[in-house]
């Protein structure tokens, strides 16, 4: 876009248009451009979908069952290395580390990256949804679209909450979700401020998706019983069961994740990721593709839609076999979107972790009727088994119960919805405390939390707190060398540094303020004499929190930044503790 129109733009906004006004309407804007986007994303990839069924392959087993996938990722290798020629980051971490690290910054590209190679990665049978992509595609559009219109960091980071909240909110028909998605997953602070534009923007987008692609609920699930006070006990052992089934999701994604991080090689990848990808779809054909259909059959409390192909078709029959392969889907699922995305695919675990929740909801039920534990209702239980996946594994219980009432309408269990979601939550935390989403930036200490002291700190970094202007000497350097650099310097440290300037001692002004006038020792006394080394320092790959611990365990006011020993420049306490004032009053502008 021509400056010049930008610059008239903001001149004719400044004078017409109040502060609030103005990201009231980007809010809307961001809503319309970030629903588009979902809907664009969502029916291309069903288009590809439907082409590939056409000539009826499912009818009974065929080979292509898991040549799709492969294909589909090898075309995204193709495009990434041709095309983008650039490395995509996967999902919401990458929004998430954008947020935390880059100012809220990102990258352009992946306003259409994410979402086109997503496209064939999911349109091609991977074993992964569209809803991490979809959200990276929205958060680039409100980035752009906040640092075009010159925004400071706070509004910035909100365009950005509100892009990924109505881009949730469009994929899955629900407002709300789309909202508590912002606040509990991307970290947005839910002020008075951060309110209206979030439901304006996710209100917007809905509003979107009613037009293109109707108001049905994106999945058919019909009531055949309310919640009774008798299942109290059945829906709490739900929630701990899917907790615990949500560690192991996280913990076997991670390490399959760092297992793959390690082959450098992307044809060696696709190749190990796509023949395991392709021999899990050829023993368990319910790991193809996202899974929909299969989620809709659990909500209906139908297993027979598991066994419609491959080579387990004549089980069903068999309650206890039946139990049996619904546990290896459980335990496989993640496997295969681990195997898509190690291969080189793009997308997202909202879809994987929903499907994982439906399957055990409906292996719980199934299993209490069979043992004669009880007489429950399998797709109340498949239910509220989608809202427990969600709240373990994305550690986002709120999110959870809201999402799946909004997509199914099962409003009437929003209470067993509650309670499972709780204990899956509170059982996940036990064993991992932090999300699947955020764990390797927590690791890091780059994780911004709704702890704002946790959160300015993330923010700042130490090269942008450095101080330079403290005046080096020589190690060989005399007492009357240091006396001349002490009149000429503002500083009351000296660091002494060789040749190469790294970094050999320090010299403090009150350590040797008593030689200063004692002239008979100015060429006697050498500075290697009068320095001395500290105990700590600080590397400028150090996050903050890391700085403000070293600060509290020493006491000093001024600590050094080494560089593989080379010396860089000092943080001081003070510098620190003055922008920290001004980042949380940035932080907390309403």
């Amino acid at each position: 876009m021509d400056r010049s129109v930008i610059a008239r733009f903001h001149k004719w906004r400044l004078k017409n248009l109040s502060h609030r006004a103005f990201i009231y309407i980007l809010s809307i804007v961001v809503g319309i451009i970030a629903g588009l986007a979902a809907i664009i994303i969502k029916n291309s990839t069903h288009f590809i979908h439907e082409l590939l069924e056409r000539p009826h392959i499912w009818e009974e087993f065929n080979f292509l069952y898991i040549g799709y996938p492969v294909v589909g990722i090898a075309i995204v290798l193709l495009i990434v290395k041709f095309i983008f020629r650039q490395p995509l980051s996967h999902g919401v971490p990458n929004v998430l580390y954008s947020i935390s690290k880059r100012k809220g910054h990102v990258r352009g590209h992946n306003m259409y990256s994410s979402a086109i190679t997503s496209i064939f990665t999911v349109g091609f049978g991977g074993s992964v949804g569209l809803e991490g992509p979809t959200v990276v595609t929205g958060a680039a559009i409100g980035s752009q679209l906040g640092r075009l219109m010159r925004l400071e960091y706070p509004q910035i980071i909100l365009m950005v909450g509100c892009a990924t909240g109505a881009a949730v909110a469009a994929i899955f028909k629900a407002p709300i979700t789309g909202i508590l998605f912002a606040v509990e997953v991307i970290m947005i602070d839910l002020t008075t401020f951060s309110l209206i534009p979030l439901l304006l923007s996710s209100g917007t987008a809905v509003l979107i998706s009613y037009f293109f692609l109707g108001q049905a609920v994106e999945y058919n699930f019909q009531l055949q019983a309310g919640f009774k006070l008798n299942e109290l006990g059945f829906f709490i052992f739900l929630g701990i069961f899917a907790g615990l089934i949500s560690v192991y999701f996280t913990k076997v994604y991670l390490k399959l994740d760092k297992f793959f991080e390690q082959i450098k090689s992307p044809v060696k990848r696709l190749a190990l990721g796509g023949l395991g990808l392709g021999a899990l779809i050829f023993i368990l054909p319910p790991l193809y593709g996202e899974g929909y259909e299969i989620v809709n059959a659990c909500l209906a409390g139908n297993f027979d839609a598991f066994f419609e192909k491959g080579l387990f078709s004549n089980l069903q029959e068999s309650i206890p076999m039946v139990i049996l392969f619904l546990v290896a889907i459980v335990l496989f699922k993640v496997v295969a979107s681990s195997f898509t995305f190690g291969a080189g695919g793009v997308g997202g675990v909202f879809a994987p972790s929903m499907f994982v929740g439906a399957t055990a909801g409906l292996l719980y039920a199934l299993a209490i009727n069979y043992f004669g534990l009880g007489n429950i209702i399998p797709s109340n239980y498949a239910l509220a088994g989608m809202t427990g996946l969600m709240a373990g594994v994305l550690h986002a219980p709120l999110t959870g119960i809201f999402m799946i009432a909004e997509l199914t309408g099962g409003y009437k269990l929003f209470v067993p919805l509650m309670i499972v979601s709780t204990f899956a939550y509170l059982t996940v935390k036990l064993f991992l405390p932090h999300s699947l989403y955020n764990v390797e930036l927590a690791k890091k200490k780059e994780l911004i939390t709704h702890d704002k002291d946790k959160a300015v700190l993330s923010l700042l970094a130490v090269k942008e707190l450095l101080e330079t202007n403290f005046t080096t000497v020589s190690g060989d350097a005399t007492l009357r060398d240091l006396t001349r650099a002490i009149s000429k310097s503002h500083r009351n440290i000296f660091p002494v540094v060789d040749e190469d300037n790294t970094l050999l001692g320090m010299v403090k002004m009150d350590d040797i303020r008593h030689l200063i006038f004692k002239q008979d020792l100015y060429d006697t006394v050498m500075v290697r004499d009068l320095m001395y080394m500290p105990e700590h320092f600080i590397s400028p790959q150090d996050s903050m929190e890391v700085v403000a611990e070293k600060f509290q365990e020493c006491g000093r006011y001024n600590l050094a930044v080494i560089d593989d020993g080379k010396y860089v420049g000092f943080i001081s306490r003070a510098r620190v503790f003055s922008v920290y004032r001004k980042m949380v009053s940035d932080f907390s502008h309403d």
